[in-house]
Protein backbone atom coordinates (compact mmCIF):
# COMPACT_ATOMS: atom_id res chain seq x y z
CA UNK A 1 0.00 0.00 0.00
CA UNK A 2 1.70 3.44 -0.91
CA UNK A 3 2.61 5.83 1.45
CA UNK A 4 0.01 9.08 1.38
CA UNK A 5 1.50 11.80 2.31
CA UNK A 6 0.31 15.37 3.85
CA UNK A 7 0.51 18.36 1.78
CA UNK A 8 3.38 20.83 2.92
CA UNK A 9 2.59 24.13 2.48
CA UNK A 10 6.20 26.39 0.69
CA UNK A 11 7.69 28.35 3.41
CA UNK A 12 6.24 31.92 3.39
CA UNK A 13 8.88 34.65 3.35
CA UNK A 14 7.18 36.85 5.40
CA UNK A 15 5.95 34.06 7.92
CA UNK A 16 8.03 34.53 10.98
CA UNK A 17 7.59 32.01 14.15
CA UNK A 18 7.01 35.38 16.17
CA UNK A 19 4.19 36.04 14.49
CA UNK A 20 2.68 32.96 15.13
CA UNK A 21 3.45 33.24 19.14
CA UNK A 22 1.71 36.37 19.02
CA UNK A 23 -1.43 35.88 17.28
CA UNK A 24 -1.81 32.59 19.56
CA UNK A 25 -1.67 34.86 22.71
CA UNK A 26 -4.13 36.69 21.40
CA UNK A 27 -6.39 33.77 20.27
CA UNK A 28 -5.37 32.61 24.15
CA UNK A 29 -6.96 35.85 25.40
CA UNK A 30 -9.88 36.13 23.12
CA UNK A 31 -11.23 32.44 23.25
CA UNK A 32 -10.83 31.60 26.60
CA UNK A 33 -14.19 31.06 28.04
CA UNK A 34 -15.04 33.80 30.45
CA UNK A 35 -13.51 36.16 27.94
CA UNK A 36 -16.32 34.88 25.42
CA UNK A 37 -18.59 35.53 27.93
CA UNK A 38 -17.62 39.18 28.94
CA UNK A 39 -17.43 40.51 25.53
CA UNK A 40 -21.17 38.87 24.45
CA UNK A 41 -22.49 40.31 27.43
CA UNK A 42 -20.40 44.08 26.59
CA UNK A 43 -21.41 43.80 23.09
CA UNK A 44 -25.03 44.85 24.68
CA UNK A 45 -23.67 48.15 26.33
CA UNK A 46 -21.35 49.28 28.88
CA UNK A 47 -21.62 47.15 32.27
CA UNK A 48 -20.72 47.61 36.04
CA UNK A 49 -18.16 45.20 37.55
CA UNK A 50 -20.99 43.54 40.04
CA UNK A 51 -23.94 43.45 36.90
CA UNK A 52 -21.37 41.67 34.58
CA UNK A 53 -20.63 39.27 38.23
CA UNK A 54 -24.12 38.85 38.92
CA UNK A 55 -24.82 37.82 34.65
CA UNK A 56 -22.21 35.48 34.05
CA UNK A 57 -22.45 32.40 36.02
CA UNK A 58 -20.02 30.52 38.16
CA UNK A 59 -17.19 33.38 37.16
CA UNK A 60 -15.28 34.07 40.76
CA UNK A 61 -14.69 38.25 41.23
CA UNK A 62 -10.81 37.30 41.54
CA UNK A 63 -11.45 35.41 37.45
CA UNK A 64 -13.53 38.30 36.21
CA UNK A 65 -10.76 41.03 37.83
CA UNK A 66 -8.44 39.12 35.85
CA UNK A 67 -10.37 39.09 32.89
CA UNK A 68 -11.38 42.38 32.70
CA UNK A 69 -7.46 43.51 33.21
CA UNK A 70 -6.25 41.26 30.32
CA UNK A 71 -9.24 42.59 28.25
CA UNK A 72 -8.39 46.13 28.68
CA UNK A 73 -4.54 45.34 28.14
CA UNK A 74 -4.96 44.31 24.64
CA UNK A 75 -7.42 46.98 24.09
CA UNK A 76 -10.20 45.21 23.64
CA UNK A 77 -12.41 46.83 26.82
CA UNK A 78 -11.82 50.73 28.76
CA UNK A 79 -12.38 50.97 32.55
CA UNK A 80 -14.04 54.55 33.08
CA UNK A 81 -14.38 55.59 36.55
CA UNK A 82 -16.79 57.88 38.04
CA UNK A 83 -15.78 60.01 40.53
CA UNK A 84 -18.81 59.44 42.78
CA UNK A 85 -19.28 58.45 46.86
CA UNK A 86 -18.88 55.70 46.41
CA UNK A 87 -16.28 55.27 42.79
CA UNK A 88 -18.64 53.84 39.79
CA UNK A 89 -16.38 51.93 37.28
CA UNK A 90 -17.94 50.83 34.03
CA UNK A 91 -16.37 48.90 31.52
CA UNK A 92 -17.14 49.26 28.00
CA UNK A 93 -16.11 47.49 24.31
CA UNK A 94 -13.46 49.93 22.78
CA UNK A 95 -13.93 49.90 18.87
CA UNK A 96 -11.54 47.31 18.67
CA UNK A 97 -13.54 45.12 21.10
CA UNK A 98 -16.64 46.00 19.03
CA UNK A 99 -15.14 44.51 15.69
CA UNK A 100 -14.26 41.23 18.00
CA UNK A 101 -17.95 41.00 19.45
CA UNK A 102 -19.47 39.66 15.88
CA UNK A 103 -17.04 36.47 15.73
CA UNK A 104 -17.33 36.06 19.66
CA UNK A 105 -20.78 36.43 19.54
CA UNK A 106 -21.45 33.48 16.87
CA UNK A 107 -18.99 31.29 18.65
CA UNK A 108 -20.69 31.56 22.06
CA UNK A 109 -24.22 30.89 20.07
CA UNK A 110 -23.63 28.28 17.95
CA UNK A 111 -21.69 26.22 21.32
CA UNK A 112 -25.17 27.28 23.15
CA UNK A 113 -26.74 25.69 19.97
CA UNK A 114 -24.60 22.92 19.47
CA UNK A 115 -24.62 21.75 23.24
CA UNK A 116 -26.60 18.76 23.31
CA UNK A 117 -25.68 17.47 20.00
CA UNK A 118 -21.84 17.57 21.68
CA UNK A 119 -22.60 16.39 25.50
CA UNK A 120 -23.90 13.34 22.80
CA UNK A 121 -21.25 12.87 20.91
CA UNK A 122 -18.42 13.06 23.86
CA UNK A 123 -20.43 10.37 25.34
CA UNK A 124 -20.37 8.42 22.50
CA UNK A 125 -16.81 8.64 22.71
CA UNK A 126 -15.90 7.95 26.22
CA UNK A 127 -18.39 5.04 26.12
CA UNK A 128 -15.75 3.71 23.08
CA UNK A 129 -12.97 4.10 24.35
CA UNK A 130 -13.63 2.98 27.91
CA UNK A 131 -12.31 -0.37 26.76
CA UNK A 132 -9.02 1.12 25.93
Amino acid sequence: MPVSRAPVLPPQPHHLDSDCRGVASILARVGDKWSVFVIMLLGEGPRRFNEIKRTIDGISQRMLTLTLRGLERDGLVTRTVFPTIPPRVDYELTDLGRGLSKPVEALGKSAFEHRTEIESARARFDGRNEDR
